[in-house]
């Protein structure tokens, strides 16, 4: 199932992605359809020319985005003529991001004042689905709804800055925080998961203006889904709603890659995942 949320008579309603349009339901928030399937009732169709997808959590209680692929940290750090951090292997680590700036499908971003190195990631969103606490990697998935794909904003010159204070990201990645087009639920994907823990075979493009940028496989994880969301329960309650981040992928950026310039006005970023469609966002 294809979980969205839709503008009608602009008002926001989560509701269920059909090929021809949207079955809207009666529930007012996405939070309230991933905790509890009786808030699926259904209110009324938008038919597909009429569909005008946003981000499929609007307004997330949280935002916790992790650093789960070692290829992403390694050439990072390698291009910055830096060794690998031997600490990232003890446990998985994130960051939380802005749960206000949060953006769609098909929106424009606007490229901060104060940055001249703008870059994307490309990612994927677990969207947790009942209340957890203390959550045992082996359950994990019992836990999350579904998945989505993610754009984790980037000034790169800012971040570069404020990481050497030993606090951050901060301001550069409070600007924008991309979702969508839908969340595919956990069932959707049962024939493609994989071992060792859990794992999803799933590929995963980076587009500039149409030219591919980045490939990479959501398998590649170092840290599996279980690992982050045990660690993100630990002695904390997670709610229905609430996102946590894969981190990027490896390649999965310009910072990683260098395979083109940083980000201007004008260019459009297409973020590709198998099953989970395509987030496109143009830069402005």
């Amino acid at each position: 199932m294809r979980l969205v949320t839709v503008s009608v008579d602009k008002v926001l309603r989560p509701g269920r992605l059909h090929d021809d349009g949207v079955m809207v339901y009666a529930a007012t928030r996405m939070q309230e359809v991933v905790g509890e399937p009786g808030y699926r009732r259904e209110m009324g169709w938008v038919p597909a020319p009429e569909v005008r997808l946003r981000p499929p959590v609007p307004h997330p209680q949280t935002i916790r985005d992790f650093y789960a692929f070692e290829a992403h940290v390694k050439n990072a750090r390698a291009r910055r003529g830096l060794g690998m951090i031997p600490e990232w292997y003890n446990a998985p680590v994130f960051y939380f991001s802005n749960t206000t700036n949060v953006f769609g499908p098909d929106e424009e971003i606007r490229r901060p004042s104060y940055t001249k190195m703008l870059d994307f990631e490309l990612e994927v969103a677990a969207v947790i689905g009942k209340i957890g606490y203390n959550i045992d990697p082996d359950d994990a998935e019992q836990y999350i709804a579904g998945f989505m794909i993610m754009n984790d904003w980037s000034a790169r010159d800012v971040q570069r800055e404020e990481m050497k204070v030993g606090l951050g990201p901060a301001k550069g990645k409070d600007f924008a925080t991309s979702f969508g087009p839908w969340i595919l639920t956990t069932d959707e994907l049962a024939d493609r998961r994989v071992g060792p823990g859990l794992r999803y075979n799933l590929e995963m493009v980076a587009r500039i203006n149409g030219k591919e940028v980045s490939r990479g496989n959501l398998a590649d994880m170092h840290f599996h889904w279980g690992e982050l969301l045990a660690r993100a329960s630990q002695d904390c309650m997670l709610q229905p709603g609430e996102i946590i981040g894969s981190g990027t992928v490896g390649t999965g950026c310009l910072l990683e890659t260098g395979a083109a310039p940083w980000l201007e006005p004008g260019d459009e970023v297409e973020l590709e995942v198998e099953r989970l469609g395509v987030l496109r966002n143009l830069v402005r």
